[in-house]
């Protein structure tokens, strides 16, 4: 049985507080679990019974996040983007979050791999 994971990914440069990055983080995992129920929902039942693994990375900016976004959608890698509603510490539309997977660890480690830990 091959290793599902989910990959949180946080942009460091919007200095939000620690709740705000916990609430923003926890909007990609529902999100992107999502997008992975969509696309078949074999490999979710396997990470709800593996235990749904995570992991929080973070990007420097906007720009690192557009490209990891990209990268999943063009290898199918179910994923999801979040962007602040603006009432609190943010501007509306700020991209915060990316949410990738829950999918196969290898695929996903492929390109979040160099990532460092949040």
């Amino acid at each position: 049985m091959d290793e599902v994971k989910q990959v949180i990914i946080i942009r460091k440069d919007l200095g939000m507080g620690v709740g705000k990055t916990a609430a923003q983080a926890s909007h990609a995992s529902i999100m992107s679990y999502l997008e992975t129920v969509k696309a078949g929902g074999e490999v979710a039942e396997q990470w709800l019974r593996q235990g749904q693994k995570k992991i929080v990375l973070k990007v420097d900016d906007d720009k690192a996040m557009k490209r990891l976004y990209e990268a999943l959608k063009f290898k199918k890698i179910p994923c999801a983007l979040v962007n602040d509603a603006g009432l609190t510490q943010l501007a509306p539309g700020t991209m915060t979050a990316l949410g990738a997977g829950p999918w196969r660890k290898d695929e996903i480690d492929m390109l979040t791999g160099g990532l460092k830990l949040l």
